[in-house]
């Protein structure tokens, strides 16, 4: 990374993580994913010593290796919602119980300049434990998250993340032919559930961690 980018995305981190805590979310900035996953064992597991924990689709949660971490622990009561092993309804009931765990992992759509999380979901389950339910919520996200406004986070969401998501899920969807979306009323539409953080009740219920990588999508 040249030495100019790097010194803009300081700047830019630093602005953002300033405007996430005046919304009362914890945010933390890492360099890379080890760090943001050294982070997470210590503040977040010592400290909250979660007996069971779970999460909604992540690319950016898989690419930390957190996943592989709790899958192969013992200490912990984990709910798997990738879990591919099962049947569609016991995943369904996986999410369900999923709402009610200690620890909830997930990453975000977008977050603006003004410090809000803005997510669109499929089924819900996502964004359900982002709004309500799990004691403490972790959203990992790389920087290419970051969007000026709320707007923006729209564009962002339905004419990128949406589309390669479809992709990436093989989806019968129109974009995945044409990578934008057309508002369809498709059977396997992903784009159901929309939420705007724009404060995080109770303080510091919510932690972000921000990556200093281009990560997820």
């Amino acid at each position: 990374m040249s030495e100019f980018i790097e010194k803009f995305w300081q700047l830019k981190l630093v602005d953002v993580k300033q405007a996430l805590e005046k919304n009362n979310f914890q945010v933390f900035i890492a360099k890379n994913e080890e760090i943001a996953k050294e982070f997470i064992l210590a503040e977040i597991i010592a400290k909250h010593n979660p007996a069971s924990i779970s999460w909604g689709g992540s690319l950016t949660f898989i690419q930390t290796k957190l996943y592989h971490f709790f899958k192969q622990n013992k200490n912990f009561k984990i709910i798997d919602t990738y879990d591919k092993t099962i049947s569609p309804e016991e995943m369904l009931e996986n999410r369900r119980k999923s709402l009610l765990v200690d620890l909830y992992f997930t990453g975000t759509n977008a977050i603006t300049e003004n410090g809000w999380l803005v997510n669109l979901d499929m089924i819900g389950n996502r964004v359900g434990a982002l709004s309500f339910g799990p004691k403490k919520v972790v959203v990992i996200a790389g920087r290419n998250k970051i969007v000026k406004d709320l707007d923006d986070a729209i564009v962002r969401i339905k004419n990128y993340s949406a589309p390669a998501n479809v992709m990436r899920l093989n989806k019968k969807t129109p974009c995945l032919d044409i990578g934008k979306c057309v508002d369809c009323s498709s059977p396997d539409r992903i784009c159901n559930v929309w939420t705007i953080m724009e404060k995080c009740y109770p303080k510091h219920r919510v932690c972000v961690v921000i990556i200093d990588k281009e990560l997820g999508l």
